[in-house]
């Protein structure tokens, strides 16, 4: 299976970096805004409905649309957290599509503390693009790279730039700029 793999160092402590990556405010303000980007629902492990600023846990189960450049019908997209760890000096949580628009799709999110103010973020996706036998997949790369590198962009800005409450002013406004379409 063709896998795409991209990583970025952040001046910031790990356990700052792994509180904001796992929430939904934390995809909502690192998904790219052509993406645009609509969070639908989200269950908990127990398949209670959860706020945006509940914690992703294993178990947890996610619906999104994207509407890549406001372009074609909106993409429905079911994600379900299948690994959330927390260690000493690393954190993953990893996600599996169970319904969308690949065949396969895992990405696991990784995160580890090169120092006491400095952590490397790996984001490695696991794909198969829609096309007969995956001929093709290879070609994705192209596809994500874009997405991943401004992701990246974000993730540093966000989390170098702005303090521990400016975050969550970042994740809330870009949840009230999603816009119906």
């Amino acid at each position: 299976m063709p896998t795409y793999q991209r990583e970025v160092r952040v001046d910031v402590p790990l356990d700052d970096v792994w509180e904001f990556h796992s929430r939904i405010g934390g995809l909502e303000a690192l998904t790219p805004d052509w993406m645009r980007l609509r969070v639908e629902r989200v269950c908990g492990p127990d398949g209670e409905e959860r706020d945006a600023d509940a914690k992703l846990e294993a178990g947890s189960e996610i619906d999104m649309s994207m509407r890549p450049f406001g372009v074609g019908p909106r993409q429905r997209w079911t994600s379900r957290i299948v690994r959330s760890e927390v260690d000493e000096g690393t954190a993953v949580f990893e996600d599996v599509m169970n319904d969308g628009p690949f065949p396969a799709w895992r990405h696991s999110h990784q995160f580890y503390a090169v120092d006491e103010r400095t952590t490397l973020v790996r984001d490695r996706v696991e794909y198969e693009l829609p096309i007969v036998g995956g001929l093709l997949g290879q070609l994705g790369r192209l596809g994500f790279e874009p997405m991943f590198r401004d992701r990246h962009r974000r993730t540093k800005r966000i989390l170098e730039t702005d303090g521990p409450t400016d975050r969550r002013a970042a994740e809330g406004s870009r949840a009230d700029d999603q816009r119906p379409e």
